[in-house]
């Protein structure tokens, strides 16, 4: 198969952060779009191992800038090179790389092979309906149309996929983390929630009431008190929202009392069941930092599992 070498005068492409939250991504793409020209690169197909999952984005400008990822980085200059081509030339343009690719001097170190979807935008209203739908922290769909060369907004399915002969990408509003205690533990949580670029609301004792309106079905309810009267109300709370993780601090013998209670209170077994307690992925924890990694990388668990 033979690849058209881009004039010397093509620009060369430069990574202009190292961003993959999706957000930034699009915003990037409308940017670049508005001072000329932009591409929106995806993972369509993954043959194999890959570092990336199924819907990936890379955006590139018409000046050689890009952000994002479809690999583990050792593709991206070359998937910018494409797009280049594919602006310069105004037409959209699915390129192979690893196995099963023309390029046989990029080899993907999992050993797999993946397929990226180039396309040259025309207009960003589709990519502005995502954005608008994030902003709202409602789900987004966004299909490319090969055959048409388009962007489309579309009802999110559950994950990234074909559907017929178009590429449904599925975008979620990030994870929001609703805080609970005031303690040098919460403080600790708080941190690292922030690093990770969570949307993180410290409840304030006594302001329970307004936290029932923010809890939404990305969010993590986290509750670290160390006794189970300070809990109470933001659990009963959290025990009717559609939170989609809810854990509390306390040893075995503590959740015990806090089933009985809840219990008394006619709660179903079920939605008692939705509590991890004691919280978090490991442990028990003797510091605040150790307890806080436990209890994120819980949260980032569950946020997998609910939203594949």
């Amino acid at each position: 198969m033979h690849h058209t070498l881009a004039p010397i005068t093509a620009p060369i492409p430069v990574r202009a952060s190292s961003t993959d939250d999706p957000v930034e991504l699009l915003r990037f793409a409308i940017d670049a779009h508005g001072l000329g020209a932009a591409a929106l690169a995806t993972l369509v197909d993954i043959r194999g191992g890959a570092a990336r999952a199924l819907g990936a984005h890379m955006a590139v400008a018409a000046d050689g800038r890009f952000c994002g990822y479809v690999s583990g980085g050792c593709v991206e200059a070359a998937v910018a090179s494409e797009a280049l081509l594919a602006m310069a030339q105004g037409r959209d343009r699915t390129v192979k790389f690893g196995d099963g690719s023309p390029f046989f001097d990029i080899v993907l170190p999992c050993g797999g092979g993946i397929s990226v979807a180039i396309h040259v935008l025309k207009d960003v209203g589709a990519l502005r309906h995502v954005l608008d739908c994030l902003e709202r922290r409602q789900a987004a769909g966004l299909a490319y149309l090969p055959g048409q060369q388009a962007l489309e907004p579309v009802d999110p399915l559950p994950r990234a996929q074909w559907l017929g002969q178009d590429f449904v990408t599925v975008y979620r509003p990030r994870t929001r983390v609703v805080l609970s205690g005031q303690t040098i533990e919460a403080q600790a949580v708080a941190r690292l929630a922030e690093a990770s670029g969570y949307d993180v609301i410290a409840v304030a004792p006594g302001g329970v009431r307004p936290v029932a309106d923010i809890i939404d079905p990305f969010t993590a309810v986290v509750l670290l008190h160390h006794e189970l009267d300070a809990e109470a109300a933001i659990l009963e709370i959290a025990l009717a929202s559609p939170g989609f993780y809810i854990g509390a601090l306390g040893s075995t013998r503590t959740h015990r009392r806090r089933v009985e209670r809840l219990r008394a209170m006619a709660f179903r077994r079920d939605d008692i069941a939705r509590i991890k307690a004691p919280i978090g992925m490991f442990g028990p924890t003797r510091d605040a930092t150790s307890l806080a990694l436990s209890v994120l990388a819980d949260v980032a668990a569950a946020r997998l599992v609910a939203y594949v």
